[in-house]
């Protein structure tokens, strides 16, 4: 018995695609550092929210390449000379990814008091009805 993949059925054409996006986010991990959220802020707009304590705007960069928001965080290492009794806030590096559906696209980002929001729109593409015209072979 061989098995039907999401991009193999009949009657979805072109979706392999989807199935290569659906494997890659499988595979990015599930790492909990940094939380964060994702919110609908109205019916085409999104928002995530990542905890940041301890990074500047200068300590972060925010990418999309390929359909998928990066984030990458590195903390200069400030703790030279200083004796920790106990270091719970977290001073290391991350990346966390997001896929984007096609048509979403990062409109902003704002630091604010340890949390980074990344501002999300999608665009509703019109609908169309094309007519093909058949011709003699």
């Amino acid at each position: 018995m061989s098995k039907l993949t999401f991009g193999g059925h009949p009657h979805l054409l072109g979706f392999d695609q989807l199935e290569r996006l659906l494997e890659r986010t499988a595979k990015s991990g599930s790492e909990g550092y940094p939380p964060f959220n994702i919110e609908q802020t109205t019916q085409n707009a999104f928002r995530i929210t990542l905890a940041l304590a301890g990074f500047g705007e200068d300590d972060l960069a925010i990418t999309v390449e390929d359909s998928q928001l990066l984030v990458r965080g590195k903390q200069s290492d400030d703790g030279a000379g200083r004796e920790f009794l106990h270091r719970g806030i977290a001073a290391r590096q991350f990346s966390r990814a997001f896929v984007l559906a096609e048509g979403v696209e990062v409109t902003g980002a704002t630091l604010e008091n340890g949390l980074l929001h990344i501002d999300l729109t999608r665009t509703t593409p019109e609908p169309s009805i094309q007519t093909i015209k058949i011709t003699k072979g």
